[in-house]
């Protein structure tokens, strides 16, 4: 941890980064801490395990930071450590039929293994010709034949006074530099002539061989996720079987115990567990594998395992489950990162020895935000500590985790998705926060409308459903006029 309050000190606070310890306020209380003051007899009945865990979390509790980040300072860290990810990992790769290859990113690049096109190529229909001849009114060609797409042209080059009727994508016959749009002439008697005012160039409607690529040169570089542009590039290029990295897999977990589980009936008193389905949903969007965390599980992070379980309040059943989660690429924790009393993520993670990057971001939703790394067999293990809150939790992942699991796939971009429309209705807030407000747009040609939409707080699940993105409004801004254009985060 003291590494990496090193290396983002200049994120810190005057007052943080001369502290030697962190102080507690008279009379105040930890809950864990507590459980470190038990008497003998207490002591004795407790399990040696949560003994342990309570003398660890009191030893480095002592030396803990807060580490409280604007929302630009928090996204610089992210970036950072999703490019020592990208530059610095070996991932593993698979190869997957080119079916399955939707959402994957490239672990290999896709050359072409010849010139695209392989041959001139026509863009419309209409007739090959010279345009040398065509700059005088009135030209009679005669037509010497047909060429249709999916053939080449039979007859003998084309000379002065020739054309060759011509269908689009076909290939261009020697001698032909030009093709006259078939609407653009007068057909007659075997021949053609150019309507009035057309003036057909050299090279018009014409794609040359090799414009689009040369043979051997890269078509879809290593590092890009694949969609449907660059599965037709690869099946263009005769790749039917591409190499991708391996799905990064990401461990789930969420705690609370108010939390039961999605097909049960809570009591008055409960919530079902939501948080972990939005996120397995976020993760297999940005093309990572939401996988079984549960701490009884025999291989940890291994498929067929239970899936998105709950984790009680409880500060050692918090360090098994985190544990448990160690062999993934990401651990994704919803909930426990505030400052209640029963929130106890923080401390679980401490005891684990972790590094804490930044403990709190200066956002609406998602304040209490966590990011850092824990010592790992195979280097260092990141994590996020997300808010409870619903609209909170797809906030954060998006704005944070999301890039961090784009860099674990192997691709080269790793931003948060965002992007511009206007807005429609003028939106009024307190400066001193970034933040981001439901929002669902309407688009059409002419461009795109936002509309902010009322909601309850970050517990809304019925605004985030309705919702289709947050309107991002700066830290410094208290006024965002109609018409206005604005950044939205697309989740």
């Amino acid at each position: 941890m003291v590494s990496s309050l090193r290396r983002y000190s200049r994120f810190l606070p005057a007052s943080a980064k001369s502290s030697k310890r962190a102080t507690r306020p008279a009379g105040s209380t930890d809950p864990v801490l507590l459980t470190g003051l038990a008497t003998g007899a207490e002591r004795e009945r407790r399990p040696r395990t949560a003994l342990l865990f309570s003398a660890r979390i009191d030893a480095v509790q002592s030396g803990s930071r807060s580490i409280v980040l604007s929302y630009a300072e928090a996204v610089s860290v992210v970036a950072e450590e999703a490019r020592r990810v990208k530059d610095g990992e070996a991932l593993r790769s698979e190869r997957v039929a080119l079916r399955d290859a939707a959402g994957r990113v490239l672990a290999r690049a896709i050359d072409a293994d010849r010139d695209q096109p392989p041959f001139p190529r026509s863009t419309r229909d209409g007739f090959a010709c010279r345009a040398a001849d065509l700059t005088k009114p009135g030209i009679r060609l005669r037509v010497m034949g047909l060429v249709r797409a999916g053939e080449m042209w039979m007859g003998s080059r084309l000379d002065a006074g020739e054309a060759a009727e011509i269908m689009t994508g076909a290939p261009v016959p020697a001698g032909a530099d030009c093709v006259v749009m078939v609407e653009h002439v007068i057909a007659e008697g075997g021949t053609i002539q150019v309507m009035p005012g057309r003036e057909p160039a050299s090279g018009e409607n014409i794609v040359p061989e090799g414009a689009e690529a040369r043979a051997g040169a890269v078509v879809v570089p290593a590092g890009v996720r694949m969609g449907p542009a660059q599965i037709a590039a690869a099946a263009a290029c005769g790749v039917t079987q591409p190499e991708v990295f391996a799905r990064p897999r990401v461990a789930i977990l969420a705690t609370g115990d108010e939390l039961v589980e999605a097909e049960e009936q809570p009591q008055a008193w409960q919530i079902r567990n939501s948080n972990s389905w939005s996120l397995a949903a976020q993760v297999m969007t940005r093309g990572g594998e939401p996988v079984g965390l549960h701490p009884s599980a025999p291989t940890p992070c291994a498929p067929g395992t239970p899936v998105l379980p709950i984790v009680p309040d409880d500060p050692e059943a918090t360090r098994r489950a985190i544990e448990s989660a160690m062999g993934c690429e990401l651990i994704l924790l919803t909930g426990g990162v505030s400052m209640g009393r029963f929130d106890f993520v923080e401390q679980a993670l401490l005891a684990l020895d972790a590094e804490f990057l930044f403990t709190g971001v200066k956002i609406q939703p998602g304040r209490p935000v966590v990011f850092g790394r824990l010592p790992g067999a195979k280097g260092k293990q990141y994590f996020f500590g997300l808010p409870g809150n619903p609209l909170s939790t797809m906030v954060t992942f998006a704005l944070f985790a999301a890039p961090m699991l784009a860099a674990l796939s192997g691709e080269n971009r790793h931003e948060p998705a965002f992007g511009m429309a206007r807005l429609a209705e003028e939106i009024v807030v307190k400066p001193g926060l970034t933040r981001f407000l439901p929002a669902r747009r309407e688009g059409s040609v002419d461009g795109t409308v936002v509309r902010r939409m009322a909601w309850q707080g970050s517990g809304d699940l019925a605004s985030a459903a309705a919702a289709d993105c947050f309107v991002a409004v700066r830290e410094d801004a208290e006024r965002m006029q109609a018409g206005e254009p604005v950044t939205t985060l697309l989740i």
